[in-house]
């Protein structure tokens, strides 16, 4: 098995190299902390962050100093790097990767991962590029699919909200192609449906699918709801498009009360809870706040295991890189 040097696409995992990831995974989370903290002493890890971010940069960064590394970051590297100077993406990673042992990038342009994997001194993992990927955390989410039904093969799924925008939709439905996937279910406003490369991928791997619009019927089909909020930052200037999107499919407890009692809610997070960035106010929420404490509703342990998915991550490309 050749794991991949750099992550920049889902495209890359297989299900040899999956299992071994999650293998690592559970064994990094039963490993006395002790133990781990002499993994990788004086290892540095460069948190790069052109887009804001709160999940995947905490989540690499306490993974880095768990591992016994420590990070080096900025989180706004447009206003706080080079970058404010004009300096290109591709000699900002020359630089930096000379001074760390491994980078996380998020980037707003589809692709940038890869770009700069192609000149990096060291792993470079994609930690969001733009409307692209978001490879992680499409890990993550298999990861807690597997650990909260016991298996991905033979589920049936609902990808629900901004399909055509989110780069962790997309970077799921590549992983989802790897399993004996029953049926995805594409809920979304017509304005935010999924696009069409993603419906032609999963065609040409026999992956069954098919768009619904009555959520309220396919909660009573799935075993995994995966709900996405609208993001406003994708539609620019067009205000009216992002406020016909909103609020359209909402998981309330008439949600949950028709999905099967092993069924789980996900959602890769933030939660739009109060509008996008305050406004308006008026704006529901993709989850209820009212339903948070149904076990089913799993977003929390999802992102706690975001944590032990990038420990093993890596430790994989850390001690790959020593070789």
């Amino acid at each position: 098995m050749a794991f991949p040097r750099h992550i920049v696409k889902s495209q890359q995992f297989g299900r040899e190299e999956l299992e071994y990831l999650f293998g690592e995974t559970d064994t990094m989370r039963n490993t006395p902390r002790h133990d781990v903290r002499q993994m990788f002493p004086g290892y540095i890890l460069a948190s790069l962050f052109y887009e804001e971010s709160t999940r995947t940069r905490f989540s690499f960064e306490a993974a880095m100093i768990r591992l016994g590394g420590q990070q080096i970051a900025t989180e706004n590297a447009k206003k706080f790097s080079s970058g404010a100077k004009g300096e290109s993406l591709l000699n900002t990673i020359r630089v930096v990767s000379g001074y760390a042992d491994i980078i996380v990038l998020r980037h707003d342009t589809a692709g940038a991962a890869e770009k700069a994997s192609s000149i990096s001194l060291v792993p470079v993992i994609n930690g969001g590029d733009g409307p692209g990927q978001h490879p992680t955390q499409a890990l993550i989410d298999i990861y807690t699919i597997r650990r909260e039904l016991g298996q991905v093969d033979g589920i049936s799924i609902a990808l629900v909200g901004d399909l055509s925008n989110s780069r962790a939709v997309r970077s799921l439905v590549y992983l989802l192609a790897k399993f004996k996937i029953k049926m995805i279910y594409l809920v979304s406003p017509p304005l935010v449906r999924m696009d069409d490369d993603i419906k032609e991928y999963l065609a040409r791997h026999n992956v069954p699918y098919c768009e619904a619009s009555n959520m309220l019927a396919v909660a009573k089909e799935i075993d995994v709801l995966y709900q996405t909020r609208i993001q406003k930052n994708r539609f620019g200037d067009r205000i009216e498009d992002y406020l016909g999107c909103c609020g359209k499919y909402i998981v309330d407890r008439d949600i949950l009360g028709a999905m099967q009692p092993h069924a789980i809610v996900m959602h890769p997070l933030p939660i739009n809870e109060n509008g996008e960035y305050g406004e308006p106010p008026e704006i529901a929420p993709e989850i209820a706040d009212n339903v948070e404490q149904y076990h089913n509703v799993v977003y929390i342990r999802q992102a706690h295991n975001g944590l032990y998915v990038r420990i093993a991550l890596l430790k994989i490309l850390l001690t790959a890189s020593q070789s």
